[in-house]
């Protein structure tokens, strides 16, 4: 292979289009690698280049005739807004200017994050009766799927939460697809919650609803806001689920790896914006991310709330409590719907057991776990993406291949409907590996695109984190990969195209994973893509700096360099031929008896074509040349501009200047060293204060980060911080390590000791909310709502937290019985027991004590519990009266309980006891 030199000017025009702002560029280096990005912006944001819609978002490609995951160019999808926030985040840093950053944000939120007037009636949603079932089915003949009331479904344990965080039960998260020219004419303008029909503006739309071997040319689009305007006399609906009657309403599907990638690209600006000093002007975007963050935990979780792990019959398959439902990995999706229009309110939301390894993002989980301006609001959060982390990192350890390539996932729910995998199939914490999760045609793993997006963001956290696990990932992935490319002497490249898979891992041992000596892949052909060589760049350079790898730094060089000789007026791309356009004829299946209209009039019917219901492509400028390919010619060839592709090309451009350009051509790789002189300046009941001397480094220290007890408890950019919410009475230990701006962490400083004092006044860091769920203060059961709210600027571990509710027993037994009936963070998470008073008291003989288990996890800064109720009676059930019991009151609506008291460790941390 040659690694061919980029002159200034020579492989990548001059930077003249560039100039898209009046600073554009206010702090770009004169490498030509950073001016190759700017020209590639410039290209993008051109105008005239027709990137992007009248209303500001990214098409999916500059060309319309286009049929892949979207059936159209002028579609977007959240791939493609979140490529553009990483864009915007990459020209903050080259520029300094964070306006374009921001406004991706902004128009995010008014168009492909469905407003409240789009997902209207969440308010009926019921978090215990998330959805009805209905089985999926490998083929689209087999549809509609009846739905069926009689399969248990489990609870939802994040919707509470969520509303309690964000004081809205709506959902924020990108919808995966949007008609942005309204080619189709559905009209879901986003903030109308309308189906108005033909006309300009952008409109939400869906597409696949029917199995695993449904491709897009088998697809009947629909309109996410079904008011039966078109399809049939039900809509769309009957296309796809079987029910005794049909309601209007709404529905949207988030692809989670677009979000997740919205939060990178969030992390990214964040650091960047930091170094110059910068991080409040993208404050408020950073925080729109981080919420971002919290809603995609229901991609963690099983479609149907049902139990990870050994979930072989829909029937017999339990259903999930608090968290036994969360496999804790990026799924392919997750989804929510309700009523619209008259009828009455109802909602309901799923998320997916089908795990792909292409979607995961172990930088995303760990920026969310650890960042503390992207820790999101709920209180469990935190935790959730800590151990998301955690589980992404086996789950890649244990689909890597003998050869070093990744295979395919894992399901909760064998072929969509909980059925029983073949025997011996090996399983990852219960849940069944599947060559080809999610679609078979063609197989979703077949790609080598899966294989570079995925890789590159497991470089990205190991070059931030130095993290060993994924090291030792990318060090045999690099070495294979590597292996299959080749860059030539006249410019031309390739890597791998498609894959080919046999064998299968070891089931999962986390004590001792296997070796996986059964399971390989081998290359079927080769492409040239730049979209795929782009991530592959990505993925090359990070790992090159991070480990100082010669090989992966030049194999960089050399793709980017070939890559920019196929430069055009409107970025990069090279020409491909497509044989699969042969299938514009194919049968679209609709069932017997069913017809139905599109909104230009194309009919669907049984017989109906992928073409015969997309007759407005027959008029595209580049019709003539599928046609005659129809009609016997050959196949056609295009060479499209998609925009993810584009963009990736220009982050390219500038991961490698700033990486192993900027950094003296070969990235900085030295880290800091370890802080000295760590010392404990103070301590209350609930903090702690530390203080220590500067690290050093040979470019610049640009941040600590403190740990307790081995677990990140903050960042500063200062030389002291104060860890704050501890228990009293408590010993905690310290250490400090610093890191630099390319990611390099030092080692860790010695650690010291300190013990939090003991006592408190009640003015800690959380506070109790009460309502009376009572309605009779003299019958036999004592019922009650709390929820506990963390004050304070730091996490609080709710292991440590014990709330009292004091009352008398008023006679009769002196055992009880306590229940908790719903929690927020999951019923099996809250501890309650009642205890006897050492000494009577004013109004309370007993108090009902309730805490945590540690699965609950950390209380975030500003965070609730969310709600949490609770009851008890006597063994003998017998009658209490309430009416003078110490911590009872009378409001049915949350409220400060000063009489109800809150522990942290042994001290009092809220309320005044009796």
């Amino acid at each position: 292979m040659l690694a061919l030199g980029l002159a200034q000017g020579a492989a990548v025009p001059a930077p003249a289009a560039a100039a898209t702002r009046d600073n554009a560029r206010s702090s770009a280096a004169d490498d030509p690698y950073t001016q190759a990005f700017l020209t590639q912006y410039g290209k993008i944001k051109a105008a005239a280049n027709g990137y992007f819609s009248p209303e500001g978002l990214p098409y999916h490609s500059v060309e319309t005739l286009m049929v892949e995951a979207p059936d159209h160019g002028h579609e977007t999808t959240s791939e493609a807004v979140s490529f553009w926030m990483w864009l915007e985040a990459a020209y903050g840093r080259v520029t300094g200017d964070w306006a374009p950053f921001n406004e991706a944000w902004v128009v995010a939120e008014k168009t492909i994050i469905p407003q409240h007037a789009d997902q209207p009636a969440n308010d009926s949603y019921s978090p215990s009766a998330p959805a009805t079932y209905a089985p999926e089915w490998p083929l689209p003949d087999n549809y509609p799927s009846a739905l069926d009331k009689s399969v248990a479904v489990g609870s939802d344990p994040l919707a509470t939460e969520l509303a309690a965080s964000y004081g809205t039960m709506d959902v924020y998260g990108m919808h995966w697809l949007m008609d942005l020219d309204n080619t189709y004419g559905y009209g879901n303008k986003p903030g109308t919650g309308g189906e108005s029909g033909p006309g300009a503006g952008p409109s939400f739309i869906n597409s696949y609803q029917r199995g695993s071997q449904e491709s897009v040319w088998e697809t009947i689009p629909q309109p996410t806001t079904d008011l039966f305007t078109y399809g049939g006399p039900n809509g769309y609906l009957d296309l796809f689920v079987g029910d005794q009657s049909y309601s209007k309403q709404w529905k949207y599907t988030n692809a989670p790896d677009a979000d997740a990638r919205a939060v990178q690209a969030a992390y990214w600006a964040y650091r960047w914006a930091s170094a110059q000093g910068k991080e409040s002007e993208v404050a408020d975007s950073v925080a729109k991310a981080a919420k971002m963050g919290d809603y995609l935990r229901y991609a963690m979780f099983d479609k149907y709330f049902k139990r990870i792990g050994d979930c072989t019959d829909p029937g017999s398959c339990p259903a999930g409590s608090g968290r036994d439902s969360q496999h804790y990995l990026l799924s392919w999706y997750y989804a929510w719907g309700g009523a619209a229009g008259s009828g009455g309110g109802w909602a309901w939301r799923i998320g997916d057991g089908a795990s792909h390894q292409g979607y995961q993002n172990p930088l995303s989980a760990w920026a969310l776990a650890n960042v503390p301006v992207l820790t999101p609001k709920s209180a469990t959060a935190r935790t959730d993406w800590a151990k998301s982390l955690t589980r992404q990192l086996e789950f890649l350890t244990w689909l890597q291949s003998s050869e070093g390539a990744f295979a395919g996932g894992c399901t909760n729910s064998w072929e969509g409907q909980y059925g029983t995998p073949p025997a011996g199939t090996p399983t990852f914490y219960g849940m069944a590996y599947d060559w080809q999760p999610v679609y078979h045609d063609p197989p979703s793993n077949n790609w080598f695109g899966f294989q570079v997006w995925g890789m590159e963001r497991v470089a990205a956290y190991y070059y931030v984190t130095g993290n060993a696990t994924a090291g030792a990932l990318l060090d045999k992935w690099v070495t294979w990969a590597l292996g299959e490319t080749t860059v030539g002497t006249d410019g031309s490249y390739r890597f791998p195209s498609t894959l080919n898979w046999t064998g299968r891992p070891d089931t999962w041992n986390p004590a001792s994973p296997g070796s996986n000596s059964g399971l390989h892949v081998s290359v079927v052909d080769y492409s040239n893509d730049v979209g795929v060589g782009a991530a592959y760049v990505k993925t090359l350079t990070y790992y090159a700096a991070k480990s100082g790898d010669q090989a992966a730094a030049a194999l960089a060089k050399a793709l980017l360099d070939a890559m920019a000789l196929n430069a055009d007026a409107k970025g990069i791309a090279v020409p491909e031929t497509r044989t699969d356009y042969n299938r514009f004829d194919d049968e679209v299946y609709v069932p017997s008896g069913w017809s139905g209209t599109m909104p230009n009039g194309d009919t669907i019917e049984p017989g109906a074509s992928f073409l015969g219901i997309r007759s407005w492509y027959r008029d595209d400028p580049d019709w003539p040349k599928v046609q005659a390919y129809l009609d016997g010619g050959a196949a056609p060839t295009f060479t499209y501009h998609r925009f993810w592709a584009q963009a990736a090309l220009a982050l390219a451009f500038a991961i490698y200047a700033e990486l192993l350009v900027e950094g003296g051509g070969g990235g900085d790789t030295e880290a800091p060293t370890a802080p000295a002189g760590l010392t404990v300046t103070a301590t209350t009941s609930s903090s702690v204060s530390l203080s220590w001397s500067a690290a050093t480094d040979d470019v610049a220290v640009t941040g600590y980060d403190v740990y307790r007890n081995g677990a990140l408890a903050g960042s500063a950019t200062a030389l002291t911080f104060t860890d704050q919410g501890l228990a009293a009475a408590t010993e905690y230990s310290y250490a400090v390590a610093a890191r630099d701006a390319s990611g390099n962490t030092s080692p860790l400083s010695g650690a010291v000791s300190a013990t939090t004092k003991s006592g408190g006044s009640g003015s800690g860091a959380v506070k109790v909310q009460y309502k009376n769920n009572d309605s009779s203060a003299t019958d036999n059961q004592i019922r009650l709502g709390l929820q506990l709210l963390n004050t304070s600027s730091a996490p609080v571990d709710l292991s440590t937290v014990k709330v009292r509710y004091w009352f008398g027993s008023d006679g009769g037994a002196s055992t009880f019985s306590t229940y908790c009936d719903y929690a927020a963070l999951g019923s099996s998470t809250v501890t309650h027991t009642v205890v006897t008073a050492t000494a009577s008291k004013t109004g309370a003989d007993h108090y009902l004590e309730v805490g945590f288990a540690a699965g609950a996890g950390t209380l975030a800064a500003g965070a609730s519990t969310g709600e949490i109720q609770l009851r008890l009676n006597k063994t003998d059930w017998s009658n209490f009266d309430e009416t003078d019991d110490y911590s009872r009151a009378t409001n049915t609506a949350y409220a400060d309980a000063s009489k109800i008291a809150a522990y942290i460790g042994s001290a009092l941390a809220w309320g005044v006891e009796p």
